[in-house]
């Protein structure tokens, strides 16, 4: 009999396995591994969070809601965006409930591309947004920042909308995963003066929203609001990662498609983590306070020391990545330094070009991690580039 695969979805086969996830299983392997990897906050959910999941279940508030997602959960998080970042969604109409972020990407392009449509993505950038273009047979451009301090500038913008009239997506994604960089109310407003030009549509990834350290963030959504599809939810800000809540925002006509693909894929998000996310929109406004203040120590003792190690990397505003590149000298095939350095000293960080262009000779460090994990780390970086130093070059 032949092999089965033979007659699956070429276009799935032809998906290869996120090497994020393998390089930290391979991490994993070692409990003596100190990992920097993982991008997920290492603080406990808020209390008040879990009892409310809690309650929920006590009171057999268990049963499916409907696919967009409970009301209340909606009027909250409705709320909770006009007063974070005075944003006007209409809850009933406007919004949708998804299983995080992943799937808010995965149902928006589902619901916008089509054969032939490309999709414009800055790089470097989080790994699933080529795929997931890929896997609607549409083509991932990739816009190399890496000569811009990792960020989009509006001429370099506006050249690749004009030369590839085939883009139908934007798809922006600020403080960015894996470089930590963020944009300021002008940078937004020149970049969308350029998409305005454009028949495109901005998916705009904002997860990281509420980690940002010198300036309050601003939403693409408030600039741009008819053609953006503002994605956001409660992971990183309220250290909810496995409880799977993402929101989907934007224009009425645009919500309805993309609800459709939605309850395709999830029937409905479950009801206590939805009870969960309920209680962070409605009462949690100062929970990511306590946690952005201690990412920002942790940020700037991690840059310190990076830097006395020759490692350079821009100063992120936001999320909680430092992108850095390998000093002169040392091995720039990231993946080979990365597995070298996990190899002599139990040290886990990932590699840049795992992240696309402009991401070859960097290494993401998270510094979702305690304090003594970093430390750890930069004693282990240290020993490492000075045993580099003292050993014959033959890389």
């Amino acid at each position: 009999m032949k092999n089965l695969v033979e007659f699956m979805n070429p276009d799935v086969v032809a998906i290869k396995q996120q090497e994020i996830f393998k390089f930290n299983a391979l991490a994993k392997a070692n409990n003596n591994v100190v990992n920097m990897t993982v991008g997920e906050p290492d603080f406990a959910t808020p209390d008040h969070i879990k009892l409310a999941a809690i309650h929920a279940i006590i009171n057999d508030d268990t049963k499916y809601t409907v696919p967009e997602g409970d009301h209340a959960l909606l009027r909250a998080a409705a709320n909770y965006l006009k007063v974070k970042y005075d944003l006007n969604y209409d809850p009933e109409t406007e919004m949708i409930t998804t299983l995080g972020v992943t799937e808010g990407v995965f149902s928006t392009l589902n619901a916008l591309l089509t054969t032939g449509d490309q999709v414009l993505i800055p790089a470097p950038c989080y790994t699933i947004y080529g795929p997931d273009a890929g896997f609607d047979q549409a083509e991932p451009i990739y816009l190399d920042t890496s000569k811009s301090e990792f960020k989009v500038e509006p001429t370099q913008l506006d050249e690749v909308l004009k030369t590839h009239p085939r883009i139908k997506v934007f798809l922006f994604n600020y403080p960015n995963n894996p470089t930590g960089v963020t944009y300021n109310r002008n940078e937004l407003e020149k970049l969308a003066d350029v998409l305005k030009k454009y028949n495109v549509f901005v998916v705009s990834d904002e997860i990281y929203s509420e980690l940002t350290y010198s300036a309050k963030h601003y939403s693409f959504a408030k600039i741009l609001p008819k053609q953006t599809i503002l994605l956001n939810g409660v992971s990183k800000s309220h250290a909810m990662t496995g409880w799977r809540i993402g929101i989907a925002c934007g224009p009425k006509e645009i919500i309805e498609q993309i609800n459709k693909i939605h309850e395709l894929a999830t029937t409905a998000v479950s009801t206590v983590s939805q009870a969960a996310a309920t209680e962070a929109f409605k009462n949690g406004f100062d929970d990511p306070i306590r946690m952005r203040k201690q990412y920002q120590k942790r940020r700037d003792v991690l840059l310190s020391g990076l830097e006395k190690l020759d490692f350079y990397c821009p100063i992120p505003d936001g999320a909680f990545y430092l992108f850095a590149k390998i000093p002169e000298g040392m091995n720039q095939d990231d993946v080979a330094f990365a597995k070298d350095l996990l190899a002599k000293e139990n040290l886990a960080i990932l590699p840049g070009s795992f992240f696309g262009e402009g991401g070859a000779g960097h290494l993401r460090l998270s510094y979702a991690a305690s304090m003594d994990n970093i430390q750890s780390a930069l004693l282990k970086l240290a020993d490492y580039v000075s045993n580099y130093s003292k050993r014959p070059q033959s890389l």
